[in-house]
């Protein structure tokens, strides 16, 4: 005999399942009828694939443009071209995510990894909100772990090797990054009402993205700031004006068209020559100049939190993580601090105590 359950989804449609025994259609129907009241009710018979529902997640997304690009390149190179892009939304298990993790680990980086799951993960979250499932399959997944390499600054003679291995007309873009920790689309951006010699100040107002040459907005809401520019940025960039006058638009940096530059033109050509030609190490990049930016500023003294705001940062916890064994040592620091707490004539010491060694708890 069979046993079928009837009921009508939150949209109204007529569902049913059918069962070979009443105990478990009655366990069902139980289980439906509670998911109901509890607003908990999913489609279990829902078609949908994982990869189509990413994209759908994906789509609807307030991602900036290089955000969008690269998330749709995680999406079909790495979703829809596996077996688990294809599983329904609704059957996916966790042991299927942790497979499908560790063998993206075999053809990507660790980080890069990471960030793959973490994308399944907001797509799952999603699907969650949406009940389309009743809850995610990617939990507890081990991943690969992720050894970043310690950050090793630019000196200021390597940087200016750079300056001088560079084109006349590009020579200022060198110091204007690394004496203000620009990103490169940042750098690319910059007009010439952005600085100010008078207040010898630079404000970031907008960036040129991969591949674009439209102005749009910096990549975070602390990403538009005003910047301290030092002497040998201002001196540069006045020196970089009269030289090779601004482009119509402002734009300070252009070619010699007058036309604003790309990052691939400045960051794989002309920065990539003017390394090999410095004698820099093979893998150093424009990056590195907001690297070599944060160093001079640690070395300095300065906090994490200015250090953060100078370059634009959201989280200046991730300025201890990236550049932490850079900050000066605090070892004379700490032993001052508790000397001269302690240093006040409050404790004597036995005489029998050599000098050196003496408690200062012995009265």
């Amino acid at each position: 005999m069979t046993w079928v359950v009837r009921w009508r989804d939150p949209g109204g449609s007529q569902r049913k399942k059918a069962f070979t025994r009443l105990v478990e259609a009655k366990r069902f129907a139980a289980a439906v009828e509670a998911d109901m009241a509890r607003g908990q009710y999913v489609d279990a018979s829902n078609p949908i694939t994982v990869v189509d529902y990413a994209r759908q997640w994906a789509a609807s997304r307030p991602h900036r443009p290089t955000t969008a690009r690269r998330t749709a390149g995680l999406i079909e190179n790495h979703i829809a071209s596996t077996r688990l892009g294809r599983r329904r939304l609704t059957e996916l298990k966790p042991s299927e995510v942790q497979g499908w993790a560790s063998d993206r680990a075999t053809v990507l980086a660790p980080a890069t990894v990471r960030s793959l799951v973490g994308l399944l993960r907001s797509v799952y979250g999603a699907a969650v909100l949406d009940r389309i499932v009743p809850s995610s399959p990617v939990v507890r997944i081990s991943l690969p772990r992720v050894d970043r390499p310690r950050v090793v600054p630019l000196t200021v003679v390597e940087v200016r090797a750079l300056a001088e291995a560079m084109p006349a007309r590009y020579r200022a873009m060198v110091i204007t990054q690394a004496g203000l920790g620009l990103r490169i689309g940042e750098l690319l951006a910059l007009r010439v009402d952005d600085v100010d010699f008078l207040r010898r100040t630079v404000r970031i107002e907008y960036q040129f993205t991969s591949g674009s040459k439209v102005r749009s907005e910096p990549k975070t809401p602390r990403s538009r700031r005003t910047i301290p520019a030092p002497r040998v940025v201002l001196q540069s960039l006045a020196e970089h004006l009269a030289a090779h006058p601004a482009g119509a638009d402002g734009t300070v940096f252009t070619t010699t068209a007058g036309t604003p530059l790309g990052h691939m033109y400045y960051g794989h050509q002309l920065f990539r020559r003017a390394v090999a030609a410095a004698g820099l190490p093979a893998g150093t990049t424009s990056h590195d100049l907001r690297h070599h930016f944060a160093s001079l500023l640690l070395a300095a003294g300065e906090s994490i939190i200015a250090v953060a705001e100078r370059l634009g940062h959201e989280d200046a916890s991730l300025i201890l993580s990236t550049y932490g064994h850079l900050m000066p040592d605090s070892e004379d620091r700490t032993r001052r601090a508790v000397d001269a707490a302690w240093d006040d004539g409050a404790f004597s010491c036995a005489p029998d105590v050599p000098h050196g060694l003496r408690s200062p708890f012995s009265h």
